[in-house]
């Protein structure tokens, strides 16, 4: 299944983005899109959830979602990080699948390539982002770090969330030297 492209106006998506979205964002309202995600939850339920992405890559992350749902690799929940107020932190501890937040990367002063719509994060507390050995994120993850774990959700190097996204030429956190982001993927590899 794949999923589309909502119709909306600026206004009406500046206003479901109250927490993620300001005018000092890199990127216009305009240039964002809501899409709806049919994906396969925990339970093995069909769902629909909602992300919204940068236009220029809308298509392309809806191909890997339907690769994703296609192999009925199962997702936690997917809301739109407003339903947290916009904190990352809350809503990788609630496991939700999410891209757009204009945020910076923990740790650095830099813009996240969520920031720009050109980022997922995929079930987040099961696949936990290693700043270092003693930072690990979301709270309580640790167990995680262990990617030999059998865990529905859990992502692995050869699995179907990492070929989807290769196919439409993004990049994996958990393949980078160094800190280890198993939830990230971006097109631009950062």
């Amino acid at each position: 299944m794949r999923g589309s492209i909502v119709d909306t106006t600026n206004a009406d998506l500046r206003r479901r983005l109250r927490f993620s979205w300001s005018p000092d964002c890199p990127v216009d309202i305009g240039g964002l899109r809501l899409v709806e995600i049919p994906y396969v939850a925990m339970d093995g339920a069909e769902k629909v959830g909602e992300m919204v992405l940068h236009a220029d890559v809308t298509e392309a992350v809806l191909d890997a979602f339907s690769a994703i749902h296609a192999a009925r690799f199962p997702i936690e929940r997917m809301e739109l990080i407003d339903q947290y107020e916009g904190d990352d932190n809350r809503s990788m501890a609630a496991n939700n699948t999410s891209a757009f937040n204009c945020r910076i990367i923990p740790g650095t002063d830099q813009l996240s390539q969520h920031s720009f719509g050109l980022a997922v994060d995929l079930n987040p507390a099961l696949n936990p982002y290693m700043f270092d050995a003693t930072t690990i994120l979301p709270t309580g993850s640790d167990r995680y770090l262990d990617r030999t774990l059998d865990v529905p959700g859990l992502i692995a190097p050869d699995g179907p969330a990492v070929r989807a996204f290769a196919d439409i030429g993004w990049k994996w956190g958990g393949a980078w030297d160094g800190l280890k982001d198993y939830h990230h993927f971006s097109a631009t590899g950062g």
